[in-house]
């Protein structure tokens, strides 16, 4: 694997194996997928159904389940959220001591139910599913070389390869077949493979994505997770994150951790902390409640406002702003509402009604920023565009100033290790300046966090602070790949430019 800490530009397209798509309608990036496995209880698919419903902020698209008896694997997934795939009958279905889930929002390979994981596959290794949350840099290349050797995938998902590359590796013990490999895959996971006599939990060496292992407290059963949240539901208590690098075994004869790779530099997503995990969550051995907070203390640090109050773009900001009233002695008010029951799925039909996608899914309240100067905080903007609607919305309901400042660096490259920023198009920072932006926005004033002040945030005292990846900020991704297998992108970005920005 080969790693790289200087700076290295992006492609300026980000097509993957069967395409990236556009953001979602609300500008917003998305993680790839949540993961729950469980070992140990006669209850393990009720647990993992729990586990997957409190990681459904981490994929809605499609939800599955795989579980164990010790002699054979049963499988359900269907296509949308958690509640909506599994009914009861379906969980009575899914037998055994053992299980893995997954909640899956595509990076790579299209939104087909054939794609819904875990995938599950008998090989002359037995039967075994795999849940993947990350996306693999060098899977297109893998995929054509083993299509070249006469390898029939059945899924357009990435992490397909690693089910071809153990049958082939020649290895007739499973895990050795497993760390094979994994010595060829480049990139970000944490994946969770269940055989019918043995739960693997291993995290890629720089640690990208999370995972955290737990025990339940009446069972014992030994539990993975992507997040602690999902912990909570289930009656789990944690003990540890999974180590970058790390493959843990759990069978009937306990627990065993293996580190079969040399030392590598931690490359700890930095967005994981700043918008996509829960904030009831710890992740990387932090509390992301704190880390927030940490967020918006800087924030208003390095960018001071007279102002009258603070407002939040809900859900996910809302603790950065808490950070940033405290800091900055200013209350903190709720001048936006949020509905829940706006899903993913929704589309504008037509560009004449385009603006009712923010007021379908937020509406200000008039009493609480009439006649205010307000600093308006969110944690992103990727495109721009549900801001600009976000802020006329507040204009129009009598706000006499909008100082938006955002919780995190101006987000100016796509990234390839699991989340869903597609192309620098898409992005705004990407080709205007924040004067630039804040014009567009119509905003009085504009402030982005400094990577500085970023990393500050997120430090442990006594740990290293460079052990985040950035990328997505900074351009500087820590493993190199080659930027030919990204096809030309759509300039998405053509509406907002053809506008005159006033």
């Amino acid at each position: 694997m080969k790693h790289s800490t200087s700076h290295r530009n992006c492609p300026s397209s980000g097509k993957t194996l069967c395409g990236r798509r556009r953001l979602p309608e609300d500008g917003k990036p998305k993680d790839e997928c949540g993961v729950y496995g469980i070992f140990g209880s006669e209850e393990a698919s009720n647990y993992t159904y729990l586990g997957l419903y409190a990681l459904q902020h981490r994929g809605q698209e499609s939800a599955g389940i795989v579980s164990s008896d010790g002699e054979r694997l049963y499988r359900y997934a269907g296509m949308g959220q958690v509640a909506h795939v599994f009914e009861k009958e379906k969980l009575d279905q899914l037998y055994g001591h053992a299980a893995i889930g997954h909640n899956r929002y595509s990076t790579t390979g299209a939104s087909f139910l054939r794609n819904a994981q875990p995938i599950r596959v008998d090989s002359n290794l037995g039967s075994f599913a795999l849940a993947h949350n990350g996306n693999l840099v060098n899977g297109w290349d893998v995929r054509k070389e083993l299509e070249r050797n006469g390898s029939i995938f059945q899924t357009t998902v990435d992490s397909e390869v690693i089910f071809h590359l153990m049958a082939r590796s020649g290895l007739t013990d499973f895990l050795d077949a497993f760390i094979a490999a994994l010595r060829r895959i480049e990139g970000a996971y944490s994946l969770l493979v269940l055989t019918s006599t043995a739960l693997y939990a291993a995290r890629d060496p720089m640690g990208f994505r999370p995972l955290v292992m737990g025990r339940h407290k009446k069972s014992g059963a030994v539990v993975f997770a992507s997040e602690t949240c999902a912990f909570d539901i289930t009656d789990v208590e944690y003990e540890r994150d999974i180590e970058p690098g790390e493959i843990v075994r759990v069978t009937d004869q306990g627990v065993e951790s293996f580190h079969p790779f040399g030392e590598t530099p931690e490359s700890l997503c930095i967005f994981e902390n700043i918008y996509f995990s829960r904030p009831d969550s710890y992740i990387f051995n932090r509390s992301v409640y704190e880390v927030r907070k940490n967020l918006g203390r800087e924030l208003a640090l390095e960018h001071p406002v007279d102002a009258d109050c603070v407002v939040a773009v809900p859900d996910s900001s809302v603790v950065a702003a808490l950070g940033y009233a405290e800091q900055s002695g200013l209350p903190y008010v709720t001048g936006l509402i949020r509905s829940h029951y706006i899903g993913r799925t929704f589309i504008e039909p037509e560009q004449k009604i385009r603006d009712f996608g923010a007021r379908i899914k937020y509406n200000v309240v008039r009493s609480a920023i009439e006649g205010k100067r307000i600093v308006l905080v969110d944690d992103s903007i990727m495109r721009g565009t549900t801001s600009r609607k976000l802020i006329k919305m507040m204009k129009n309901a009598g706000a006499k100033e909008i100082h938006m400042r955002i919780s995190a660096p101006p987000t100016r490259f796509p990234c390839f290790y699991g989340i869903d920023i597609p192309t620098r198009n898409e992005l705004i920072a990407s080709s205007h300046t924040p004067e630039e932006i804040q014009k567009y926005l119509r905003v009085d004033s504009l402030g982005y966090m400094s990577v500085e002040s970023a990393l500050r945030a997120m430090e442990i005292p006594g740990v290293a602070s460079n052990r985040w990846c950035d990328a997505c900020f900074t351009g500087r991704y820590p493993i190199l790949f080659d930027s030919s297998e990204y096809g030309n992108q759509k300039d998405l970005f053509t509406e907002f430019m053809i506008e005159e920005v006033r």
